[in-house]
């Protein structure tokens, strides 16, 4: 493995993300999940070949679908294989921030086995949202207890 000195940011994992429409999506990230605009370049026809935002303290890349170069968005695949977890200090505000800002419910807020309170919501452009409080630590032990516990009454 190389050596990662010459990355400036703490954060050696940035998402990148491929929107239909990275303008409104952008947008939609400011007013939904509090994200500050650090940078935006656009192509001759206006599309966003490249922007990036803060959002909780982590970089976010995206740009818009350029179908002509791969990159594809979520909402042209009907669908997304991946999701996005944002830590907050209240959850229940957050999580209704961005419903109120166009976000679609997938899973509401809930205290979940292994020590948070989730929700989860899917975004106008597909990506999938979970946001998360840290409510209690749980011992490896008996999360394996609560989830054995959860899938046997999944299992009915």
């Amino acid at each position: 493995m190389s050596d990662q000195t010459s990355i400036s940011s703490s954060q050696n994992l940035t998402p990148y993300l491929i929107t239909k429409g990275a303008a409104d999506a952008i947008a939609f990230y400011k007013k939904a999940l509090n994200a500050t605009q650090t940078m935006r370049l656009a192509s001759p026809d206006g599309r966003v070949m490249h922007a990036e935002l803060s959002i909780a303290g982590s970089r976010v890349m995206l740009a818009d679908e350029f179908p002509e170069m791969g990159a594809i968005s979520p909402t042209t695949l009907k669908g997304t294989t991946v999701g996005f977890y944002v830590a907050v200090p209240n959850v229940d505000a957050a999580f209704a921030q961005a419903i109120a800002a166009g976000g679609t419910v997938v899973k509401e807020v809930a205290d979940q086995f292994y020590g948070e309170r989730m929700g989860t919501f899917l975004d106008p452009f597909g990506h999938k949202w979970s946001i998360a409080t840290h409510i209690e630590d749980v011992a490896p032990e008996e999360m394996e207890r609560r989830f054995k516990e959860m899938m046997e009454r999944m299992s009915g």
